[in-house]
């Protein structure tokens, strides 16, 4: 499955010219091309499908898609990475 996941721009920087960003998905930081969202600055969010952000949306949308992904467990899927209480049990596990 290939979802487009919304999350938040937490800083914007360039790469051999090409615009890219480290934005968050409910605690999964991920490094994104911002290329085809000019607009976007830091703090606002955006919908990002492979490695791309391709629309901005407002937070209250945003924040119910990530809740809906997150009940559906296909979060974790789709960034590839644990997220939420599994990531925390994992860290408690790891301590063990």
């Amino acid at each position: 499955m290939c979802l487009g996941i919304p999350g938040q721009v937490k800083e914007i920087y360039e790469v051999n010219g090409v615009r890219m960003g480290k934005v968050d998905f409910a605690g999964i930081t991920k490094e994104v091309c911002l290329a085809y969202v000019p607009e976007i600055a830091v703090g606002d969010y955006t919908i990002v499908h492979v490695g791309f952000a391709i629309t901005q949306l407002d937070e209250a949308s945003a924040q119910e898609s990530l809740r809906l992904f997150e009940e559906m467990g296909v979060l974790e899927e789709e960034l590839g990475e644990t997220s939420g209480a599994t990531r925390q049990a994992t860290a408690v596990t790891d301590d063990a």
